[in-house]
């Protein structure tokens, strides 16, 4: 039986560093889930338009280098969406789950939605705490409970903080 892995990093670089691993270990760039606040996002990958140096600069050096695998996923997956009233920004597999949950936004903000989509409701709200401080939720489906283990292992080694399978 699969089960989310997830844990919540503190930087983009940390984050970016995380799906970097994750798709090293066997996962997709697509398969990689991600979960931020819109505040994040602006702070960390936003560009501001109307600045002649966002003009001159470019997208891609205007993210720099580290936040590279980050800005892909969030650029690149096909399933990802803003989560108008919650303000978020969702990005890979998780984002079909909470779409899905969409009765438990609204009744229950981010944490109804995280229960909806399958995440334990205590660690549903560990993960809204830290998506309000700035925090980047990271996190695959692991494949089996040894593989697991093996992204647990990862993510912890990376600096993940409320690492949860």
């Amino acid at each position: 039986m699969s089960r989310w892995v997830t844990g919540l990093f503190r930087t983009r670089a940390l984050a970016s560093n995380a799906v970097d691993a994750l798709v090293q270990h066997g996962y997709t760039r697509e398969g990689v889930s991600m979960l931020m606040s819109e505040d994040t996002h602006r702070a960390h990958f936003g560009v501001e338009t109307g600045n002649k140096a966002a003009e001159g600069a470019g997208v891609g050096g205007a993210l720099g280098a580290t936040a590279g695998a980050v800005a892909a996923a969030i650029a690149a997956i096909g399933t990802s969406l803003v989560i108008p009233g919650l303000g978020l920004i969702i990005a890979g597999p998780l984002a079909a789950g909470l779409a899905g949950a969409g009765a438990g936004a609204a009744t229950g903000g981010l944490v109804g939605a995280m229960v909806g989509a399958g995440i334990p409701e205590h660690r549903a709200k560990l993960y809204d705490a830290g998506l309000r401080e700035g925090g980047i939720l990271v996190g695959v489906k692991a494949r089996s409970s040894d593989d697991a283990d093996r992204v647990e292992k990862v993510l912890d080694d990376l600096g993940a903080s409320s690492i949860k399978q």
